[in-house]
């Protein structure tokens, strides 16, 4: 049996601390502001139909111009996206925007139209590099003659240096034979050598292109016209000989041919193939003691503009034909033939 005495039960009021009696503070409110009237409205987008831009039937547009169109925008500072929707693939702007997007639209679309350019037809080469390798060694073997003690049409020994340079005050006298007959002369074999080893590719690529005919006849001319300007501009007591005044005319007919045949594809960088042509002139016609600067810068400029004319000429009409390409090739021979029987006949 227990005896100690039982304690008695603690109230809940003496189990918990007791609680203040004094009214608890009222919980305010949260208010939620209320949206601001005045916050522009979502702007609204628009889809820029294809006949707002080019003149078209059809108002979708495919996925790739949309996309060109957009980074057209975008560049232009002008916000756009790219959807596809049920008709196919949008453009969208916003609404006060719409207007200048299709202005930008359309310039770009006018400055763009004819690109990229047509790439002009490639003209097959044609195979005549064994008569034109042939008419050089013609040259040489007339450089071999000229060394040689022959009497021709009473002459003896022949002078061909004497009766055929080009001499600057006899050419303006009226030896016009000289214009054609210096650019088959050569001083020595290392003039001729060098002649042949620059000049021959070329002559052979140009003969290629444009026909052996129509070659050597712009060559001649070229050549014989920058003779004579070099003439007028030189002392009455210059002369000179060798073929590099019609060499460096191939390489203005080659430069001006480029300058026509991809004009579209220059463009603004037009000048590349004068600007190549003219370092050409540079790195190898003015060297040498014995340069004649002049006569090589005139059949460059000759040759230049003569092969503008060619080139116009061949992409109208086309490549002269064979029967007109050996009637130039024959009278191109034959004005060196009377040029020499000239020479024969009438130098002093």
């Amino acid at each position: 049996m227990n005896l100690e005495p039982e304690e008695p039960e603690k109230s809940v009021a003496q189990l918990e601390p007791s609680a203040s009696l004094e009214p608890s503070a009222p919980v305010e409110p949260v208010e939620t502001p209320a949206p601001d009237v005045c916050a522009p409205p979502v702007a609204e987008w628009l889809a820029i139909p294809l006949n707002a831009v080019e003149r078209s039937g059809s108002t979708s547009i495919s996925e790739r111009r949309a996309h060109l169109w957009s980074l057209v925008l975008e560049s232009r500072f002008i916000a756009s996206r790219v959807e596809r929707g049920e008709t196919g693939w949008h453009l969208l702007v916003p609404r006060p925007r719409f207007g200048a997007a299709c202005s930008e639209l359309r310039r770009f679309v006018e400055e763009n139209r004819n690109w990229p350019p047509f790439i002009p037809p490639v003209r097959p080469m044609i195979e005549n590099t064994l008569p034109t390798l042939s008419v050089l060694l013609l040259l040489a073997t007339f450089h071999n003659l000229t060394g040689l003690d022959l009497t021709i049409m009473g002459r003896h020994p022949v002078d061909w240096i004497e009766i055929g340079n080009a001499h600057g005050s006899q050419i303006l006298s009226g030896q016009w034979w000289r214009l054609a007959t210096a650019l088959t002369l050569h001083a020595d074999w290392l003039h001729l050598f060098s002649n042949l080893a620059i000049g021959g590719f070329f002559v052979i690529y140009l003969c290629r292109d444009l026909g052996s005919g129509l070659a050597w006849s712009l060559l001649l001319a070229s050549g014989m016209l920058g003779n004579l300007a070099n003439a007028q501009v030189q002392l009455p007591s210059h002369s000179s000989v060798g073929s590099s005044t019609a060499v460096f005319a191939a390489v203005g007919i080659l430069g001006a041919i480029s300058m026509v045949r991809y004009r579209h594809h220059l463009r603004r960088r037009w000048p590349l193939p004068v600007a190549a042509a003219l370092s050409l002139l540079a790195l190898l016609g003015t060297e040498g003691k014995q340069t004649d600067i002049g006569a090589h810068l005139f059949g460059f400029l000759f040759g230049f503009g003569l092969g503008l004319l060619a080139e116009y000429a061949v992409g109208y009409c086309g490549r002269p034909g064979k029967v007109l390409n050996a009637l130039l090739a024959l009278s191109s021979a034959g004005v060196v033939l009377l040029a020499w029987w000239s020479a024969l006949s009438y130098a002093d």
